[in-house]
């Protein structure tokens, strides 16, 4: 099979519109780092203030790599959980494009629904933690 070319779409929330600037940024770095895939191209957009609320930032960053085997993509999507991702080349596999689309995004989402779940259960542990302690 040749190498699998894709573009990832990563998104972040947060304050200050520096920081998730900068930790975009880290994340790209460290995927860099990934043997088996190779960055392309890059680029990351400036922060945006979130409507309706004042201090609340988002960014996101299109990222487009070449990967050798479809394991090394399958890796990339499970360690950096991109919010999205689209897949160029090539054109024909076991599966086609849109299946194989269809399978990384179901993955993604799933992945990105179990992260906010436990996220949710770390604050509210925190939260309780602290409220125990005060009492």
């Amino acid at each position: 099979m040749n190498n699998i070319h894709a573009i990832l779409i990563f998104e972040i929330m947060g304050r200050p519109a520096e920081y998730i600037k900068q930790t975009l940024s880290q994340l790209i770095e460290r995927m860099h780092q990934e043997k088996g895939c190779k960055i392309e191209s890059k680029k990351v957009f400036d922060p945006k203030l979130v409507e309706n609320q004042k201090d609340i930032f988002t960014t996101f960053a299109e990222v487009e790599i070449d990967c050798e085997k479809f394991e090394d993509l399958v890796r990339i999507v499970y360690t950096y959980m991109p919010s999205h991702l689209d897949i160029t080349r090539p054109q024909q596999s076991s599966l086609n494009n849109s299946e194989l689309n269809y399978l990384m995004n179901e993955l993604a989402m799933k992945l990105h629904q179990y992260d906010e779940v436990a996220k949710r259960i770390i604050i509210e542990r925190d939260y309780l933690k602290r409220y125990i302690e005060e009492l």
